[in-house]
């Protein structure tokens, strides 16, 4: 199946697949299908994204969104490791690794607060989430999955600031994971439920309050 867009070939939007190998052409036109579909799911709902939908908003065949993902599950694995990319790429772009684990772990709520600015990866993602578990959907697993990552993380941040001694050894490092993955969780939920939330504030409290609960005791105190 030809994967070559319905753009006509003189129209400058149109891949240029001669000059592409087999290979850079489905990466193209993978990234390209999971941009049209976080367009589609964040401009009219996540029953609007169908595979027709999808495809005609990339300028593709709803066969070829077939092809690259075989169904609804496929394609939202793939839009969710694509989202998992971009973190990585943002969290290596502000150095964190550089960091101790507490400037680390606060510096990774801070990016997921900042990046509430209706990106529509993000709003795409959460819509997606919703409707998986209000209608007990078998994605519901692709989202416990990156979840489960998103903990598994978090929890590096703090043993790593445990080790080191930037954070308390007696927290809890993966109770406190999972409180911060679900307060992230609830902000952007809120954030979309009403726009008009106020964030900074939010974020701010949730930092503050993380500090608070696990930077260790000075002066002798027991930790």
């Amino acid at each position: 199946m030809s994967e070559a867009p319905t753009a006509s070939p003189t129209d400058p939007a149109a891949p240029d697949s001669g000059r592409l190998t087999q290979a850079e052409r489905r990466e193209r036109s993978e990234q390209e299908l999971l941009e049209a579909t976080m367009r589609v799911v964040s401009a009219n709902g996540v029953a609007a994204a169908t595979f027709d939908a999808i495809g005609k908003e990339a300028g593709y065949s709803r066969g070829l969104v077939t092809q690259r993902f075989g169904s609804k599950d496929g394609l939202i694995r793939s839009l969710i490791s694509a989202l998992h990319g971009w973190q990585r790429d943002a969290l290596d772009e502000a150095d964190v690794e550089r960091m101790d684990g507490l400037s680390a772990l606060c510096a990774f709520v801070d990016l997921h607060c900042r990046s509430l600015d209706g990106r529509e990866e993000d709003k795409a993602y959460y819509m997606l989430l919703a409707a998986a578990v209000a209608d007990r959907l078998e994605t519901r697993a692709a989202f416990a999955e990156s979840h489960e990552v998103e903990r598994v993380l978090i929890r590096g941040l703090i043993e790593r600031g445990q080790a080191e001694g930037s954070i308390r050894k007696d927290a809890d490092a993966d109770a406190t994971a999972l409180m911060a993955g679900c307060a992230l969780i609830g902000i952007r939920m809120q954030n979309m439920i009403d726009p008009g939330t106020e964030i900074a504030p939010i974020r701010d409290s949730l930092i503050q309050s993380l500090r608070a609960r696990l930077a260790p005791v000075r002066g002798g105190g027991k930790e």
